[in-house]
């Protein structure tokens, strides 16, 4: 609860500024209107059961997990008009066609990479940015890579706002990874490939976990390992993300 106090903190000092000039701007620009404020409380609650029924009730039982899904607000990574539904057991769109993921999925995402404070974390497809600032709360440093750059720059202003200083945003083609960053202990991909790219794998440390859906009309979550040995390839269950674009579309056309 600490952490979530220092998060709604930084958010009101530094991006809820907003809120002052919104008290005499009736429009409706996507930010926290001053009326929101009494309904905290309300999103507190429903973080609450949404943790309860859709995380741990379906077998998420990482205690670091469950924890950084409790604290994250998730409200904040949608417009406003959506905070109702913030906390429902669906993606929600966020603009550019794109979705912010179902909390499950991210939850078990999340688990999968079997992560620990000290791990370096690479995320393709920042999308509102709430992957990654749940990654934030769990390892040591998040690098996060978005296509769109107008979602780039909403995601790097709104961790700036909720006072991250573990996460890096850019905006770019994540089919190439971060190869200055790399390696990474943990990959996560939140848009579907059809094929898992071969310079995440090149990326990815001995020992590391990727997590990516694969697939076009049919999708599968596919964790890899990589060990001494090689590659370790798992699936772990259907899903549905929106298609990977960029580079990893042309080389999913091009002639074997």
């Amino acid at each position: 609860m600490a952490r979530l106090f220092i998060l709604l903190l930084n958010y009101f000092i530094i991006g809820g500024l907003s809120v002052l000039i919104l008290a005499c701007d009736p429009v409706d620009n996507g930010h926290m209107q001053p009326s929101d404020l009494n309904l905290l409380g309300q999103y507190d609650t429903m973080r609450e059961t949404m943790v309860r029924e859709q995380i741990v009730g379906r077998g998420v039982s990482d205690e670091a997990v469950i924890e950084a899904m409790q604290t994250v607000p998730r409200h904040f990574f949608v417009h406003n008009h959506l905070w109702h539904a913030a906390y429902n057991d669906s993606p929600l769109p966020i603009g550019e066609e794109q979705t912010i993921s179902q909390p499950y999925i991210v939850a078990f995402m999340t688990q999968a990479l079997k992560l620990d404070p000290s791990m370096k974390v690479l995320e393709i497809g920042t999308g509102s940015g709430y992957q990654a600032a749940v990654l934030a709360e769990l390892v040591k440093e998040v690098y996060t890579i978005e296509i769109i750059c107008s979602l780039a720059e909403v995601a790097e202003k709104r961790f700036q706002d909720m006072g991250y200083k573990n996460i890096r945003a850019k905006c770019g083609d994540g089919y190439q990874g971060w190869p200055d960053e790399a390696p990474f202990d943990g990959i996560i991909v939140t848009a579907a490939p059809e094929h898992i790219p071969t310079p995440l794998l090149e990326q990815l440390a001995v020992g590391g976990r990727l997590v990516v859906p694969v697939g076009k009309l049919f999708q599968e979550l596919i964790l890899i390992t990589r060990t001494n040995e090689g590659i370790k390839q798992e699936s772990l269950l259907p899903v549905r993300f929106v298609p990977m674009t960029g580079e990893v579309q042309k080389s999913s056309t091009e002639p074997e």
